[in-house]
């Protein structure tokens, strides 16, 4: 859970080392941070950013919420991508840190549901 006025994710390097924290330092299965906290260059996603992420993410079965006010993005693609990102599991752009919990754990709960 990161809640931060500084941008801890600049870049896909600075990225990489907060999962690998989160995961093999912490054994976290998640990331939560707020949208400040993530460079304005993930929100345009021609700077292609956000799917090099997102990608990595994927590739360790790592889950990430960003939360926070969405409102000042007209962008198209951009709503498109949050949108599409929201009806999957890894993937979460709420408004709030409790949103970001709750979804986390109705997908917990559905797994172990499926599991037996």
């Amino acid at each position: 859970m990161i809640n931060s006025d500084k941008i801890v994710i600049k870049d896909l390097q600075t990225a990489l080392d907060l999962m690998m924290n989160a995961k093999y330092g912490d054994d976290y299965e998640a990331v939560v941070i707020n949208k400040e906290a993530v460079s304005e260059d993930f929100f345009r996603l021609s700077s292609g950013l956000a799917g090099e992420i997102l990608q990595k993410f994927v590739n360790y079965n790592m889950k990430l919420a960003v939360y926070g006010d969405y409102s000042k993005y007209t962008s198209k693609p951009l709503r498109d991508f949050i949108l599409e990102s929201n009806n999957g599991k890894h993937f979460f752009f709420v408004e709030s840190q409790e949103e970001a919990i709750r979804r986390y754990n109705d997908d917990i709960t559905e797994e172990l549901q499926a599991d037996s």
